[in-house]
């Protein structure tokens, strides 16, 4: 298969040891591309490096939700530092998106207001430098509807009016809400604001009917499959350290819920990433 993993976090100190060794796992096993979003600016400084020295390797930057906190005057400016050196280092930029961003009221460590400030800030840069966004949703208990849709959505809806206004090249691809874990009915409302929708491991678990009937409503040209390791990881693997090699098990995943075959699954996909993305595919 020609498999494309939209989210790993291969930055984290789990891969300290083996990091070239997991990057090359996941080319053995068909995954040609693998995307990973910072959480912090230390994050991103690394992740750029990353992207840099290995070809099959793409980057994110960003301040994730969580680490709110560590965002100011300055976090702006670097992060467009990033952007623009890895734009004049490279004809096909490696930094793809701005990410992870966006809010999370399952832990209570980061001031909601704090999380929405940080993030309206990071959409003006996303607008400001035509990269779309990778959104982290993240509900109260893991509920599928509840506070933190409720308050995302109008600022998103919000977001993506003014880039229509603007006439920005990204308003007909604004996104990704990663490892979505919604409801129906917020599925649909980020798709109508034209967001794909990321689907990790937990649809391969026992306990996914609900996830499989929001995955069945998403139309399959806007489904990105990722991993999110270290974490999250699918069936066979659940409990261990994820890794992209196993993005693969998603993708059958996909295929078994709308019946094709993993190839056109993964095909399918990748193909929905490089639209996203604006890289270069060749499928």
């Amino acid at each position: 298969m020609r498999l494309t993993d939209t989210h790993c976090h291969l930055d984290l100190d789990r891969f300290g040891d083996d990091r070239q060794e997991v990057i090359g796992r996941a080319q053995m096993a068909g995954v040609e591309k693998m995307l990973v979003p910072a959480i912090h600016l230390e994050s991103a400084r690394r992740l750029v490096q990353l992207a840099a020295e290995n070809p099959a390797v793409y980057g994110a930057v960003g301040v994730h939700p969580n680490d709110a906190t560590s965002w100011n005057m300055g976090s702006a400016s670097e992060l467009i530092r990033l952007v623009e050196e890895d734009r004049a280092r490279h004809a096909s930029p490696k930094i793809v998106a701005i990410g992870e961003i966006g809010l999370d009221h399952y832990w209570k460590d980061v001031p909601p207001a704090t999380q929405e400030s940080a993030l309206r800030e990071q959409l003006g840069l996303a607008a400001r430098l035509g990269l779309p966004v990778i959104l982290h949703m993240r509900e109260h208990a893991d509920a599928s509807e509840g506070s933190c849709s409720a308050t995302l959505l109008p600022i998103i809806r919000e977001w993506v009016e003014d880039l229509k206004h603007d006439g920005s090249e990204i308003a007909s691809r604004p996104g990704v809400f990663h490892s979505f874990s919604g409801s129906t009915l917020v599925a649909q409302q980020a798709l109508d604001l034209g967001f794909y929708i990321g689907v990790t491991g937990p649809v391969t678990y026992k306990s996914a009917e609900q996830k499989v009937e929001v995955v069945k409503s998403i139309p399959l040209d806007r489904i990105l499959i990722e991993t999110d390791s270290p974490f999250l990881a699918p069936v066979p693997f659940r409990g261990k350290r994820n890794e992209p090699a196993y993005v693969q098990y998603v993708a059958n995943a996909i295929a078994t819920i709308f019946g094709i075959n993993p190839q056109e699954a993964a095909t399918i996909t990748a193909k929905n990433a490089a639209r996203l993305f604006a890289w270069e595919e060749d499928l």
